[in-house]
């Protein structure tokens, strides 16, 4: 059995290698978004975000999946049981084969129907959006046979393949930014066949690496009655949170589109993909957390499940706090740089979706606690509810003329309702000390932000010089933050951990 101290490397170096994806991605998305914007056109770029959130509406169901696949495959590896481990990966991906059929009948029925009947579509442009609609539906299916092998390389803690594979991924998405200025077809259509080929490349490279690297994940056909029953009987509950997080999403950007047509949606489409960036800086965090969660939880280790919730908690709000903040103080300056024309109201979607993630930041390892137990039909019944509230109240700002960015302010109320709610939800259920988890947590994190806030407000309101203005901003935001986190976000212990991995930096 592992000791604490190799879990917290192999954590440790899980953690790097997924930085080292993302910033590679980030750099990368960066100036592709702005080209592809450029070449697209808002309104094009609007209809491809509408027609992919119209696909991912299916997507709460293999969302379920998804999380059952994870949780066993982390519990089994946790216990060490390689052929239950094996039997997981293998029930899992008859279940993904079906669901593929299932989906490709709605899709082609009810998603085409509303395609064409009830989204808000240019002029002219129906006919791309019909090609856009198929290849999205092709990559969903490929994504979604994928997942056992993609559940394979968390639970392993093989975070390293993520970032090598990004590598291929940057070459693939700057050819398409080639291609597109040369394609003599549709630029639209050209985009979406181009990412579909960029998804069916990865599908191969995730499917050959899998089963030359773990045993487990070679597919063949069984059939577990018994294991059956739990996959899906975890899922069934999983399916409610994961119907309320996409209905939630995707209906807000459908409702948008009927309210006020695609080119809010290339603002709303701009404002997620910044958001998405910024954080995976968090999810990374806690992915590579994840499984370590589930194994203690699989182990009986009391004291280290509540202690790794607690930390990683915490420490993603402060990850997702150091990035968000230069980026909310001046996200008019950032995107005026970044992109050639930026739609209306892109700045204060941002903004508004990045305090959004704040709160999700702290959300995150509180689910995973209750995932790791298998229990989880009254938590995902109660959370459903509250996030499915999101759809009317949501309706209701838009019908009666409210600003469209009170869509986003719907969320942000919703989300802090859900975190209360789910805080005193799990400790009845799985004795979450709450108290503990204030003081250790959420007293850390609110006076943090209290004193990180005000000097970067006031330089920037002060300072007329633009130039000089942006870049004090951001600094000052960023070593603010920085420092304030350190001195009075983090314990002493970890204070300790941190100085002495820089002492050794420095020495080397």
């Amino acid at each position: 059995m592992p000791t604490s101290s190799e879990n917290n490397k192999r954590i440790a170096k899980n953690t790097m290698y997924l930085y080292m994806r993302m910033f590679v991605i980030l750099v990368v998305s960066l100036f592709t978004s702005r080209v592809i914007l450029q070449v697209l056109g808002a309104s094009d770029y609007g209809i491809y975000n509408i027609i992919g959130g119209v696909v991912v509406l299916f997507s709460f169901i293999n969302g379920a999946l998804t999380a059952a696949t994870q949780r066993y495959l982390n519990f089994y590896i946790g216990r060490n049981d390689q052929q239950k481990t094996h039997d997981v990966f293998c029930m899992s991906m008859n279940i993904y084969i079906v669901l593929s059929g299932i989906f490709l009948v709605l899709a082609e029925t009810v998603g085409l129907w509303f395609v064409n009947t009830q989204l808000n579509i240019p002029d002219g442009r129906m006919y791309a959006a019909n090609w856009i609609y198929q290849f999205t539906v092709f990559s969903f299916m490929l994504n979604l046979t994928r997942i056992p092998y993609n559940a394979s390389l968390i639970a392993y803690e093989k975070m390293d393949f993520y970032a090598y594979l990004s590598l291929l991924d940057v070459i693939l998405k700057l050819g398409i930014v080639y291609l597109l200025y040369i394609s003599p077809i549709d630029k639209l259509i050209a985009y979406g066949f181009l990412f579909m080929l960029t998804d069916l490349v990865d599908n191969i490279i995730y499917r050959v690496y899998c089963k030359k690297k773990f045993k487990t994940a070679s597919y063949h056909w069984i059939w577990d009655r018994g294991l059956f029953k739990e996959l899906l009987s975890f899922s069934s509950w999983s399916l409610f949170g994961n119907a309320a997080n996409i209905v939630a999403q995707q209906g807000l950007n459908i409702l948008v589109n009927i309210f006020y047509g695609v080119t809010l949606n290339a603002a709303l489409g701009i404002a997620n993909q910044v958001a998405s960036k910024v954080v995976q800086f968090f999810s990374n965090f806690q992915t590579a957390f994840s499984p370590q969660i589930v194994k203690y939880y699989a182990e009986g280790k009391k004291d280290e499940f509540f202690k790794l919730i607690f930390r990683t908690s915490r420490l993603s709000y402060f990850l997702m706090l150091l990035i968000s903040f230069p980026l909310i103080l001046k996200i008019d300056v950032i995107l005026d740089l970044w992109l050639v024309e930026v739609p209306k109201y892109t700045g204060i979607f941002c903004q508004l979706i990045l305090i959004f993630y704040l709160i999700e930041a702290l959300s995150g390892p509180l689910w995973m606690s209750i995932q790791a137990t298998g229990d989880i039909k009254n938590y995902q019944i109660l959370m459903s509810i509250l996030i499915f509230a999101n759809i009317p109240l949501i309706y209701i700002c838009l019908k009666t003329g409210m600003p469209v960015w009170t869509v986003w302010g719907v969320r942000i109320f919703i989300d802090v309702i859900t975190f209360i709610v789910r805080c005193i939800y799990l400790r009845g259920k799985i004795h979450l000390p709450l108290g503990k988890y204030v003081e250790d947590v959420l007293w850390p994190v609110f006076l943090s932000t209290l004193l990180v806030l005000p000097l970067p407000i006031i330089f920037e309101q002060m300072v007329e010089n633009k130039y000089i203005n942006f870049i004090g901003s951001i600094s000052l935001a960023l070593v603010c933050t920085a420092i304030i986190t350190f001195y009075v976000g983090l314990k002493h212990t970890e204070r300790e951990k941190i100085a002495a991995i820089i002492k050794c930096k420095i020495k080397r």
